[in-house]
C-alpha cells in the first residue's frame, strides 16, 4: 500500500518551493502579510495588484483598496521580501463590470453592493484567470473567510473572528473558483493576530488602517458619484405617505435607501416615518412607520448554491440567512423555484430588507456557507 504524500500549508502534495501561489495584494496589510507569510513558507510568491479606478484621482484619496499609494506599498512589500510584483490596468474591466452596475442600480431604487460584485465579475474572475496563466497552483487573497475541505469537496466556512468575517461579500464564489482559492488568514483569531504577523516579517503597512468607503466613492458620497457617471438623469420628486399624500420634496430618489428615517425633511410629525419604498418611475420617495420595513418573504435572484446537493433536490431548506453584512444571521426557510431562483422566509421579519443587497445562506448549526443571491423587489 503506498503511503499517502504529506500536504503542505495549502494542500498540495509537493513541497512549497515546487508550489506557485499568485497573492492578490490590495497594499493593505491583510494581503502583504498573506504574502510575506507564505513567502517566508517557502512559496513560490507571485503577486499581482490591481488598479481599478483613475490612477490620478487614486493617488489623492488614501485608504482605498488599489489606490495609486496602495500599488507603491504592495510593490514595496513585494521588494523586501523578495518575490516579483505585478500592477495589471483593470480601469476598464472595472468600470464596465462593477461601477455602471452601482450606477444603474441606484437609479433603479436598488441598494448595490459593489464590492460583491468586484470579487465576483474582477479578482475571482480576470484575475484569478490572469493567475492560470501564470501556471499557479493556486491564488491566494486576504479576505477573512475559510476554506475547509470537506467530504465531497472544498467547503466556503466563515471566518473564526466574526468581527473580521467576510463571508456576506464572497458568497458568489463558485465551487470552481473555490477550489483554487486560499485564505490563509481566516482561522486568525482577530485582525491584531494579522498585524502581528506582519511586524513579524518587518512590513511597512504593518500599522496601516483599514480602507473604509467604497474604493471608487470619495467620503461615501454615491450620490456624487452617480450624478457625475450619469448627468442630467437625477431629477426631483416627491415624498409621499402610503396613501400618496405627499408630505415634502426630493431632489433624487438615490439619495435615499429603504429604512432610512433621518435627512428626510418632513419634521413636526407625532410619530417618525422611515423610508419603506423608492418608486423610480414616478420619482417618488415612500415613507411610512416603523412596522412597514418588517418583511418576512424575501425573493432572490442569480443564486450561487454551494451545497453537496443540488439546490432544487428538496422543495425547501432550513437555513440561516443573512440580508445585511451587519446583521447576524437569522433562521430561515429556502424555498427554490429553479436552479437560479428562490424565496426565502425569514422566520422572524427583519426591518430593512432592500432590494439590491444579497441574502447569505448559512448551515443554521455551524459554519458553513451554501452560497446565496441578490434580493430583488416583490412582484
Amino acid at each position: 500500500m503506498a503511503e499517502t504524500a504529506t500536504l503542505n500549508s495549502l494542500g498540495f502534495a509537493k513541497p512549497a518551493s515546487e508550489t506557485r501561489v499568485v497573492v492578490a495584494m490590495s497594499g493593505g496589510v491583510d494581503s502583504s502579510a498573506v504574502a510575506a507569510q507564505l513567502k517566508s513558507e517557502g512559496y513560490d510568491v507571485i503577486g499581482v495588484t490591481l488598479q481599478l479606478y483613475d490612477h490620478g484621482a487614486a493617488l489623492a484619496k488614501k485608504g482605498a483598496c488599489c489606490a495609486g499609494v496602495d500599488i507603491h506599498d504592495a510593490r514595496r512589500v513585494a521588494s523586501d521580501m523578495g518575490f516579483p510584483h505585478y500592477v495589471l490596468d483593470y480601469e476598464n474591466i472595472f468600470r464596465d463590470a462593477v461601477i455602471e452596475e452601482f450606477a444603474d442600480s441606484y437609479l433603479s431604487g436598488a441598494t448595490p453592493v459593489p464590492c460583491i460584485r468586484c470579487n465576483e465579475r474582477v479578482k475571482f474572475k480576470d484575475l484569478l484567470e490572469t493567475a492560470k496563466d501564470l501556471d499557479a497552483d493556486c491564488m491566494a487573497t486576504g479576505h477573512y473567510i475559510q476554506r475547509k475541505m470537506g467530504p465531497n469537496s472544498a467547503e466556503l466556512h466563515s471566518a473564526a473572528d466574526a468581527n473580521r468575517d467576510q463571508s456576506y461579500f464572497l458568497f458568489s464564489t463558485t465551487q470552481e473558483q473555490l477550489d483554487y482559492l486560499r485564505f490563509p488568514l481566516g482561522h486568525l483569531p482577530s485582525k491584531d493576530a494579522t498585524r502581528a504577523l506582519a511586524a513579524e516579517h518587518g512590513l511597512i503597512v504593518a500599522d496601516k488602517p483599514d480602507s473604509q468607503d467604497i474604493c471608487f466613492v470619495p467620503d461615501g458620497n454615491y450620490a456624487g458619484v452617480i450624478e457625475k457617471l450619469r448627468p442630467g438623469v437625477v431629477e426631483p420628486g416627491d415624498i409621499v405617505d402610503t396613501n400618496g399624500t405627499v408630505l415634502g420634496q426630493h431632489n433624487g430618489v438615490i439619495h435615499y435607501t429603504i429604512g432610512q428615517r433621518r435627512g428626510l425633511g418632513i419634521g413636526g410629525l407625532a410619530d417618525p416615518l422611515y423610508v419603506v419604498e423608492l418608486d423610480v418611475d414616478k420619482k417618488h420617495v415612500i415613507v411610512g412607520p416603523k412596522e412597514l420595513l418588517k418583511t418576512r418573504i424575501v425573493p432572490v435572484a442569480e443564486v450561487n448554491w454551494l451545497g453537496d446537493d443540488p439546490l432544487t433536490s428538496r422543495d425547501e431548506w432550513h437555513l440561516s440567512v443573512k440580508v445585511r453584512s451587519t446583521r447576524p444571521p437569522r433562521e430561515a426557510i429556502l424555498r427554490p423555484i429553479s436552479d437560479k431562483r428562490a424565496e426565502v422566509e425569514l422566520l422572524n421579519p427583519e426591518e430593512g430588507v432592500s432590494p439590491g443587497q444579497a441574502c447569505v445562506f448559512y448551515d443554521t448549526h455551524g459554519s458553513r456557507i451554501y452560497g446565496g443571491g441578490w434580493i430583488t423587489k416583490r412582484a
